[in-house]
């Protein structure tokens, strides 16, 4: 995807000069594309007044902890790894609508107290500009407690944080989307551990055999893929396909679907439109 590379570079020096004068600033960090750009940022124009912290727990994969450790390691910058625990929040795991807002404001409530203790004053993560165009209840756990979204407030999109990233030479700025585990689950169907687990392993062997933006649909017994529409003619090789089945079975799915329409950002949110849709017209009398 294009952007308007001057402009973005107008947005980044915007965001620059808004984070200056705050001296010291924690960063949620999780290892992707957004907050490893905010990161780098903050951290050239704060230098050792940054804190990256990572709130990790079973909801994440292991793999995106190992490269948030790396990418803050090869640039010395203070890093905490917290336990987020999302798991003991009873709202979290009953899996309804708002299941990002609690885990959100869970979340930021634990960095907003690891930043009083360190005398930091502010807290910031790396919510963007398109951010607003999903259904992100997240986002409003993060403005009630006060969390700042610099890249949001400078109006940068994904496309221009994958570019500014690229000029950085950030080893993220490819990185594909990452959202955390619990979004392969419909809405309603509890989160536990071992479904999370059975979601981990079975987008592991796909990202193994080099596939990119891929998703793992967690439907009870049945696993949905979900790749990117130009991959999806890898799926038609027998043989392939055959190991595909025999993996999953081995994870534990009984059956294993490709979803013809590829990888769609917000596909799951569709049941909460669909309904919205269903409400408005019984409330019409349609």
């Amino acid at each position: 995807m294009e952007c308007n590379k001057e402009k973005a570079l107008e947005k980044q020096a915007f965001l620059l000069r808004g984070i200056a004068p705050l001296g010291r600033l924690l960063v949620a960090f999780s290892g992707g594309v957004d907050s490893s750009l905010l990161l780098h940022l903050a951290h050239r124009q704060l230098g050792d007044g940054v804190l990256a912290v990572t709130a990790h727990s079973v909801i994440h994969p292991t793999r995106e902890l190992e490269g948030a450790q790396r990418f803050t390691a090869e640039r010395g910058i203070e890093h905490l790894v917290v336990s987020s625990q999302e798991m003991e929040l009873p709202e979290f795991v009953a899996n309804d609508r708002r299941r990002c807002y609690y885990c959100k404001r869970h979340v930021m409530e634990q960095l907003l107290e690891i930043a009083r203790d360190r005398g930091i004053g502010s807290v910031a993560h790396g919510a963007n500009a398109d951010d607003a165009r999903d259904f992100r209840p997240g986002l409003e756990a993060a403005r009630e407690l006060g969390v700042l979204s610099p890249l949001q407030d400078a109006g940068l999109g994904k496309a221009e944080i994958r570019y500014l990233s690229r000029e950085a030479g950030l080893p993220t700025w490819a990185s594909p989307a990452m959202p955390c585990l619990a979004t392969r689950i419909p809405y309603g169907v509890p989160i536990t551990g071992e479904r999370l687990r059975m979601i981990e392993a079975a987008e592991t062997f796909l990202l193994e055999k080099g596939f990119q933006g891929v998703r793992v649909r967690h439907h009870g017994s049945v696993a949905r893929i979900e790749a990117d529409p130009e991959s999806l003619e890898s799926f038609m090789n027998p043989a392939f396909r055959a190991e595909i089945v025999r993996r999953f079975r081995m994870i534990g799915y009984e059956h294993v679907a490709l979803d013809l329409e590829g990888y769609v950002t917000g596909k799951m949110n569709r049941a909460l439109e669909r309904q919205g849709r269903e409400a408005n017209d019984s409330d019409s009398g349609e």
